[in-house]
């Protein structure tokens, strides 16, 4: 893992919140993306080398929806850079860590993610990213493709 790439953080009004973060980081929001597949809407923050993104769900039945009703707003994942992800998980799956999904899948700001269940890290849901290269296109696989993970 090279660095920490970014920590998440669940947060009701996307909106309110990145009026928040602006003032308290002192700058305003590079991105905001929808993440159709999660079922969220994100917003970026740059602060130095660390990035803050903001998760706001977009349907009721979202991972992050049912977060916040279960532990409210607050730090929902911890995001890790990595060079190849589909190594990156190999490994920690040898390593007895527990992969949410077989592959990984596009995630907002032209990454690749994967993660890790919160049981086998001591309570956080750890993400590994990965980025999608100029010129590369992230086209979904089928499973097959994964199952030496």
């Amino acid at each position: 893992m090279k660095k920490i790439e970014h920590i998440g953080i669940a947060v009701k009004d996307l909106q309110a919140a990145n009026e928040l973060y602006a003032k308290l980081l002192q700058t305003e929001s590079y991105k905001t993306e929808k993440v159709k597949s999660e079922g969220v809407e994100t917003s970026f923050f740059k602060t130095g080398e660390s990035k803050i993104e903001l998760l706001a769900a977009t349907s009721e039945d979202s991972a992050v929806a049912k977060f916040i009703a279960k532990r409210g707003e607050g730090i929902h994942h911890i995001a890790f850079e990595v060079d190849d992800i589909k190594a990156e998980m190999k490994r920690l799956k040898a390593e007895g860590f527990e992969l949410i999904s077989k592959r990984p899948k596009k995630g907002a700001d032209n990454k690749l993610v994967a993660f890790l269940h919160p049981k086998s890290a001591n309570g956080v849901l750890v993400e590994l990213c990965e980025e999608i290269k100029d010129g590369e296109e992230y086209i979904p696989i089928g499973d097959e493709v994964w199952e030496d993970l």
